[in-house]
């Protein structure tokens, strides 16, 4: 007779745990509180339009088709990508750039800004390049159970090579002076959680995987991995229950028996939590089990909230690209209202993605799409619709000088989305968007534990363990904590 496990949460990790124990003979049931899968990967359609509720940006496809292939499928036989030439466009407060998918084109566009900067790239990405094979083959599919996992020859004799203990923004001022040069290498990190210089500069694998691996489209959006990976569980015999929200998890002599939800009850051999783990901890176990305490939550660097907008325009906007930066206002000042002193910011950086210049089916006809983000600390107080009006108001003003636009009286759809929605929408721990920021203190086995420490057969998958926050880290995430499993359990 078959095992069972309840996996808690259809986003990315839960979806890629859920697939990945159907393979290996599981009884798998997802029980998913929203009503379709995705997590904050969840799909909006108002008024014609189309919208990506989370991330917008497809990059490192080596990771999805390494997934897909150890189903015997390819990424073709769920969606169709396209490559973004340019890749996105950075405005500044004096002028903008368009970043080239061509390496020799972007090489000569550095050095028409600082001279000798175009060698300087091929030496950064070199090794760039080493930090990407070595923590993508040796450091990110570990379940971050103990250091002897990591005591591999190849990390172990270059571990200095792989800059642990260096800082992002200090090895990124080694190869560039220019500060425009600097911002466009740094920006990739933000996302992690935290400041470049407590970001370790292991990290500058994110360069090379925006250089060189690309920056990408799947034709419908980024919903449409979501209803790949949802395809590929259900052909493996998945069970999905949405709209169904989990409430207690069932312990008894450390081992969780069962998963009391909303409409029923649920018996498993396992239970594997895509669910915020905060509240998995918090809300689902009874304290004796709680394997972390209040105090160390608190103490958590938690990586970015976001203030998002969904607008729709009954016009085009022939001045902005896919994916469009603004770096026009102080990148430290903001940097630091979200990470070193938390508060609503001045002068905020923002970024807008218009897919519908790629993808005319997700805008009616002569209309375009635009998904604004503006990052944000997590746990702010004061998350009001007349804050996000404020907000919204100061970045459509920045986009009317720069495309010179009239936006506003083109608006014909509008939501708006923030840290209280994620809460409520995803029980997130204070609103968070991405997880815990990825610092040294919070690496690899730094991380809470993909495995209850107090719980034998609970587990946890996502954006707060092993490897960290972002789309392909959570694919990875899924296939880490199902090995997991799959080694402690299938040998009983």
């Amino acid at each position: 007779m078959s095992r069972s496990v309840v996996i808690i949460g259809a986003g990315f990790a839960g979806l890629s745990a859920a697939s990945f124990m159907a393979k290996a003979g599981w009884q798998v049931t997802v029980i998913e509180k929203n009503s379709t899968a995705g997590g904050r990967a969840r799909q909006l359609k108002e008024a014609g339009f189309t919208f990506d509720m989370g991330p917008s940006w497809y990059w490192m496809p080596d990771v999805f088709e390494r997934y897909f292939q150890q189903f015997g499928k390819k990424v073709k036989d769920y969606y169709t990508l396209s490559r973004l030439d340019p890749s996105y466009r950075v405005y500044w407060s004096d002028d903008y750039a368009d970043v080239p998918a061509d390496y020799e084109q972007l090489k000569v566009w550095f050095e028409s800004i600082e001279k000798g900067s175009g060698r300087q790239l091929d030496l950064y990405l070199k090794e760039a390049k080493y930090k990407y094979q070595i923590g993508i083959q040796n450091l990110v599919y570990k379940p971050g159970q103990s250091l002897t996992e990591f005591l591999d020859w190849s990390v172990v004799k270059n571990v200095f090579r792989l800059d642990v203990f260096t800082s992002i923004k200090n090895h990124i001022a080694k190869y560039f002076s220019n500060e425009k040069l600097r911002q466009l290498m740094e920006f990739p990190v933000l996302f992690l959680g935290a400041l470049p210089e407590n970001t370790p500069a292991l990290y500058s694998l994110m360069n090379y995987a925006d250089i060189i691996g690309g920056t990408w489209y799947p034709s419908g959006g980024m919903y449409s991995i979501v209803q790949g990976m949802q395809n590929l569980a259900e052909e493996l015999g998945v069970t999905f229950q949405f709209e169904e929200e989990a409430q207690q998890i069932i312990v008894e002599k450390s081992s969780a028996k069962k998963l009391v939800t909303d409409k029923g009850t649920y018996a498993a051999d396992v239970i594997i939590s895509g669910a915020d783990y905060h509240f998995t901890e918090t809300h689902l176990l009874p304290s004796a089990y709680q394997s972390y305490t209040e105090d160390y939550w608190s103490k958590r660097v938690l990586a970015p909230s976001c203030l998002l907008y969904y607008v729709g325009l009954n016009k085009k906007l022939p001045e902005l690209l896919h994916h469009s930066l603004f770096f026009d206002v102080s990148f430290n000042k903001h940097a630091s209202e979200i990470y070193a002193n938390p508060q609503w910011p001045d002068e905020p950086l923002f970024y807008v993605s218009v897919s519908s210049k790629t993808d005319a089916a997700v805008a009616p006809e002569g209309c375009e799409n635009l998904f604004i983000l503006i990052p944000v600390a997590s746990g702010l107080e004061g998350d009001t619709e007349s804050l996000r009006d404020q907000y919204f108001g100061k970045v459509i003003e920045r986009l009317e000088q720069r495309t010179g636009q009239n936006i506003t009286e083109a608006i014909i759809y509008k939501k708006t989305f923030s840290i209280s929605d994620f809460i409520h929408d995803y029980h997130s721990y204070k609103g968070n968007a991405y997880g815990l920021a990825n610092t040294l203190k919070q690496t690899a086995v730094l991380k809470p534990s993909c495995q209850s420490k107090k719980v034998k057969n609970l587990f946890y998958t996502g954006q707060f363990t092993v490897p960290g926050p972002g789309v392909p880290p959570s694919l990875i995430s899924g296939e880490v904590v199902s090995n997991q499993v799959l080694k402690l359990f299938n040998t009983q």
